[in-house]
């Protein structure tokens, strides 16, 4: 089963919306939810994105498959499951702090947060200026 583009800008918002009612009715106090259940849009949507990649990238185990003729690279994908798995473990880490479940220091939740986007800077300067040279 392929998703349109449609389809997924779709799923996105639809997602997107989800979490930011709930986050909105727990800053409101009027929900007392845990801070886990508040990002379950987050985690299925994750999930989703996960499954996914991983198929994806499973692809490319099936025989047949022609590297030459393969549409993406892999290190692009592993890149993109690096990403997804720093995200998770930063929605993790804080829900943990929110919670309070841990007494680690606001500054560390973000470490995660903070290797996905120089990670991602880095590849932005690697598509702009290796990948784009014509």
């Amino acid at each position: 089963m392929r998703m349109s583009l449609a389809q997924r800008v779709l799923l996105t918002w639809l997602f997107t919306l989800l979490f930011l009612i709930m986050l909105v009715l727990k800053l409101d106090e009027k929900a007392p939810w845990n801070w886990f259940l508040i990002f379950i849009p987050v985690w299925i949507f994750d999930t989703i994105l996960l499954v996914m990649l991983i198929v994806k990238m499973a692809g490319r185990c099936k025989s047949g498959f022609d590297p030459r003729n393969g549409s993406q690279n892999m290190k692009k994908k592993v890149w993109y499951l690096t990403a997804m798995l720093l995200k998770l473990a930063f929605c993790l880490a804080l829900c943990a702090k929110l919670q309070r479940f841990t007494t680690m220091k606001l500054a560390y939740v973000f470490i995660p947060l903070w290797a996905l986007l120089i990670g991602g800077m880095v590849e932005l300067g690697y598509n702009i200026f290796y990948v784009r040279r014509d």
